[in-house]
């Protein structure tokens, strides 16, 4: 059985929209599990009276994604899970997304699947995955600028996956461990799960065939960058749910990069992100 986990907090329209898209689904062979940390915008009362079948536990507020998203995993695999996806509220997954990505899982039993995410705005791409070089200077490639029009669908290996939409076999958690909340609480928990299943042998391939529309301006780091000052500017390169975060991602650094790249992957990381604030869109 698959189950899908989701982290909520604060976000009751969005979560909504999200559970009728899990509704609308090609497929009903899931279970969707929904950790609220502590909401009190009555996400939780919502889920109760309009979704019955979701399966809903609770946080105090201090889980953040990481650690409400084990809460979620355990579960699924006490319960007897086969197959878990991470999935986010801030998400609209299209109506056979789930019966894409099961397509493909039954041919590769054991690799992780991401998703072709576009932008629910206007459709146009937002992720294909890419091919992360640990040396600075070829740091990573995007599949989606290498690939023609007909080449987007299938699987596409890539080598690291954010989990907005990834689909795991159960047995990886259970041969690598759960995501590192107490080191990577928000962001880069995800980046770093998939380093440690490529380590442990494990493939990664993003699913081209299954399309995820994201709410893209949602993204903490984006709307930081929406509005450049220097309030943001600090928010972006120190706040807990920013992808530019300096901590996470030098903590990420050092459980991942191979030593003799470090140093070069730091330096280059720490000016990406202190210059290209302000010169990047």
């Amino acid at each position: 059985m698959l189950y899908i986990v989701t982290p909520v907090y604060n976000r009751k329209e969005f979560t909504k929209n999200y559970l009728n898209a899990l509704l609308r689904q090609t497929v009903k062979e899931f279970k969707v599990i929904i950790v609220d940390d502590g909401s009190s915008d009555g996400t939780s009362s919502m889920i109760k009276k309009d979704f019955p079948d979701v399966i809903l536990l609770h946080g105090d507020g201090n889980l953040w994604w990481s650690e409400a998203t084990n809460v979620g995993v355990r579960y699924a695999l006490e319960h007897g899970a086969d197959r878990i996806m991470t999935l986010n509220d801030d998400t609209l997954p299209t109506e056979n997304y789930i019966e894409k990505m099961l397509y493909w899982a039954e041919k590769k039993t054991k690799a992780l699947l991401g998703a072709f995410a576009v932008n629910a705005e206007d459709g146009k791409p937002v992720y294909g995955g890419e091919i992360r070089s640990w040396f600075p200077g070829k740091r990573s490639r995007i599949l989606l600028n290498d690939l023609a029009l007909n080449e987007q669908h299938g699987l596409h290996k890539v080598n690291i996956f954010p989990g907005r939409g990834l689909l795991i076999p159960a047995e990886v958690f259970l041969k690598i461990g759960l995501y590192d909340s107490k080191n990577l609480p928000q962001t880069f928990a995800d980046y770093d799960f998939t380093c440690r299943a490529i380590r442990a042998g494990y493939e990664i391939y993003c699913n081209y065939d299954a399309v995820l529309e994201v709410l893209h301006d949602e993204s903490t780091g984006i709307r930081l960058k929406k509005e450049k000052n220097l309030s943001n500017y600090y928010h972006f390169l120190f706040d807990i749910r920013s992808g530019g975060n300096i901590t996470s991602s030098t903590i990420f650094a050092f459980k991942n990069v191979p030593k003799h790249y470090l140093v070069p992957y730091l330096l280059y990381g720490w000016l990406v992100r202190i210059i290209g604030y302000w010169i990047k869109k």
